[in-house]
């Protein structure tokens, strides 16, 4: 009985010692942590995969090695969700990952096309950095990569931005391509995109609305693409884009040369104080309109000879006729018949305080002067009057000479009249 005891004790013994050796929980050219469920295998120069990895690894990096074929190979892990590939010689994505995958690292490959079964049925994956690798086309299947936040497609030979890009997706790096394109409807679904690198490209200008969905983008990198500055019809799009959002556009395009509409279309002229008084408005449009119906010179007919009135230019202030009040005088008795004692002259006074344009004739254009008639005796000093005072009087046309020897007129034969009554009422007292 001891005895059965004995080799009982003994068979325990040795499982405890050889069993974990034989199972290789972890491989002897691996670093493996975390009760042996985080692998690091990487710089082992590897070509196939170590013997003894447990199956329920949650983290395994195989990077720096020389596996050319890693298909169906690690369909077994189904708790992994961190799998590093990087830096090997893998010619396309292992086929059939496990679903169970948060991270996916597969940069400086020989992959040159993305498949769609690539990530067809990742629905947990949430980093894919497939960068410096030659790929030319990236076919992504809509409404898959659900959870996917981080994309990093850099250092390849795409030309086109991909198409079906998850909606979900927070972050696309595109740098270091060929991309000189992007379809219509690429981006519109990406409303949660913060972060756009497009810098070291072939982007000569981004079609019209490309960027108009991105409400929630914070950073744009757009430096090192050959812009085309002088294509005013495609580059304006950018550029105005760029003077609007609110993201932060590291090497925006054109900076050092003029952009479109500085040189094609002329900046409206201010107006001033002056253009913007109705006064002023209504004084440039009568202005037009007598300028293009040309209309006939105005006609004097109230005195002995015929006067035309002149065309008066539109004043920086507004002009209006003033009425002067005369006094009634006899005609002039002269050999040849009675005559009038002046001509009429045209008057004109200018306020610069007045300012409402309603104080302009109801009838008629505002440049047009007004005309009236004085019967009073033209005043000697009448040449030496100043032209342009607070009330100017402009003579329009000049006046016909008056004889030196005045003749008496009406009020001034009523005078001599009553003085002379005055004095026979004298005499006769």
């Amino acid at each position: 009985m001891e005895y059965q005891i004995l080799n009982a004790s003994t068979c325990l013994l040795v499982l405890l010692v050889f069993i974990p050796t034989g199972l290789g929980i972890c491989p002897s050219s691996c670093k493996c942590s975390g009760n042996d469920r985080n692998v690091d295998c990487s710089g082992r120069n590897l070509t196939v995969l170590p013997q003894g990895l447990q199956d329920n690894l949650t983290y395994l990096n195989l990077s720096f090695n020389q596996f050319v074929d890693l298909d169906h190979q690690l369909t077994r892990f189904t708790n992994l969700r961190t799998l590093d590939i990087s830096n090997n010689w893998l010619k396309n994505v292992p086929a059939h990952l496990p679903k169970s995958l948060w991270e996916l690292y597969a940069t400086n490959n020989n992959i040159k096309v993305l498949q769609k079964l690539d990530t067809a049925y990742q629905w947990n994956l949430r980093v894919l950095d497939v960068s410096r690798n030659m790929v030319e086309r990236a076919v992504l299947i809509n409404n898959t990569l659900s959870s996917l936040k981080f994309l990093n497609l850099s250092s390849n030979k795409l030309w086109t931005v991909p198409t079906n890009m998850p909606y979900n997706i927070e972050t696309v790096d595109l740098s270091n391509n060929f991309l000189s394109q992007i379809l219509p409807g690429t981006l519109v679904r990406l409303q949660h995109l913060t972060s756009l690198y497009l810098h070291n490209n072939k982007f000569s200008y981004i079609p019209d609305k490309a960027f108009d969905q991105l409400s929630q983008l914070q950073v744009v990198t757009l430096y090192n693409n050959p812009w085309s500055c002088s294509d005013n019809q495609n580059i304006l799009y950018v550029l105005q884009w760029v003077q609007g959002t609110a993201a932060r556009v590291v090497g925006a395009p054109c900076t050092d040369q003029p952009w479109p509409w500085a040189s094609t279309t002329p900046a409206p002229a201010q107006p001033t104080a002056l253009d913007s008084s109705p006064m002023i408005k209504s004084t440039k449009a009568a202005d037009r309109e007598t300028s293009a119906a040309a209309p006939e010179p105005t006609k004097v007919t109230k005195t002995h000879k015929q006067f035309k009135a002149k065309e008066v230019t539109p004043l920086a202030t507004q002009s209006h006729p003033v009425l002067f009040p005369g006094t009634d005088r006899p005609l002039l008795h002269s050999p040849d018949g009675p005559q009038e004692a002046a001509a009429t002259r045209t008057i004109h006074v200018q306020d610069s305080t007045e300012g409402n344009a309603s104080l302009a004739p109801a009838t008629g254009s505002s440049t047009t002067p007004m005309t009236l008639s004085i019967t009073s005796g033209m005043p000697t000093n009448y040449s030496k009057m100043p032209q342009s005072t607070t009330a100017t009087l402009r003579k329009e046309e000049p006046t016909p000479s008056v004889p030196d020897a005045r003749v008496p007129s009406r009020a001034s034969r009523w005078e001599m009249g009553l003085l002379l009554y005055l004095a026979v009422l004298h005499a006769v007292a």
